[in-house]
């Protein structure tokens, strides 16, 4: 068995994190760290989890886990790192965009499992990537891979409220949420980065530009990212190479048919479907922001670095009425 500890776990992330590791087949739940809850019945918070554990907060670091989930805010685990003193060997799976870009002095392998499987396999620290991110680094890994991915790119995405986390703010607030759409930080969104930093890792230097429009949308949890740049590729080339580059891949979907949110919602899949018209390709890409934009995945990098099948414990079924 896995023992694993979480640090932060009074949050939507953990709280999801939560609810696939008490499900793990190899895991056990060593601990719930979280300084506001410290006591209290993980159930107090996480009401969903009713039934299904009697485990409380904890207010001490258990140093006898085999990986440490760290799901707090940016910021706060790189000066946790720096304050506490880990028993050597510990997994650390950071959910942050502490350890996000590299640096020469980060060491942590991107989590990001359809570009990176072989590095994530053997590290003992992983940055998961974020929630935009990996939604538009899936619809654009193929053609980045390929070489095929030679003019700028525009992405117009929109995602649920609890992307901006459990901290209440105007803009999640439900009267002001509800029958509401509005952009924030175009063109200027800090996932921005490690995008440009992941294609060009895999396709192997500089790529043009990503011209990206967030959205806050009506609804809780889901991203929708529209993605389309220029290729030369027809729609049926397309596809081939977009299959064959997610063969391996088993959360990843290239679907016939126009995909809505709901059928990814609660799930660590992604799915992708392809319209090419006149000169511009468009890639659609949905995903759950805090499953496979946080939590399930990084539940699929903690299955790779053990040597387990990547989606041990992550066979979960969309709310899709």
């Amino acid at each position: 068995m896995i023992r694993a500890g979480i640090v932060g776990g009074a949050g939507y992330v953990g709280g999801e994190l939560l609810r696939i590791l008490l499900n793990h087949p190899w895991v056990e739940l060593a601990f719930v760290h979280s300084r506001s809850q410290a006591g209290k019945p993980l159930t107090d918070v996480h009401k969903d989890l009713i039934g299904e554990t009697k485990m409380c907060f904890s207010e001490t670091i258990l140093p006898d886990v085999d990986v440490l989930f760290l799901s707090m805010g940016h910021g706060a685990s790189a000066e946790f790192l720096q304050k506490t003193n880990l028993k050597s060997g510990i997994k650390i799976i950071d959910l942050s965009r502490d350890f996000r870009l590299k640096t020469t002095d980060n060491d942590f392998v991107y989590g990001l499992p359809e570009a990176f499987k072989d590095q994530i396999k053997t590290a003992s620290k992983v940055a998961n990537p974020g929630c935009f991110a990996t939604a538009i680094e899936l619809a654009l890994l193929p053609l980045a891979a390929g070489g095929l991915l030679q003019a700028e790119a525009h992405v117009s995405a929109i995602t649920g409220s609890s992307g901006a986390g459990q901290a209440h703010s105007e803009t999640t607030h439900f009267t002001w949420r509800s029958g509401n759409v509005s952009l924030y930080k175009p063109f200027k969104h800090q996932h921005l980065e490690e995008i440009k930093q992941t294609l060009q890792r895999v396709g192997s230097g500089e790529q043009p530009v990503i011209r990206f429009v967030p959205m806050r949308g009506s609804f809780t949890r889901g991203i929708l990212a529209a993605v389309y740049t220029k290729a030369k590729l027809n729609l049926k080339e397309a596809r081939s190479l977009y299959e064959a580059y997610f063969l391996q891949h088993p959360f990843v979907f290239v679907v016939e048919a126009n995909p809505d949110v709901k059928q990814v919602v609660n799930t660590n899949k992604a799915l992708l479907h392809l319209i090419k018209e006149d000169d511009q390709l468009l890639i659609i890409s949905v995903i759950d922001n805090l499953i496979k934009g946080a939590a399930g995945q990084a539940v699929q990098n903690m299955n790779l670095m053990f040597g387990l099948a990547e989606n041990v414990g992550l066979h979960l079924k969309p709310s899709a009425y």
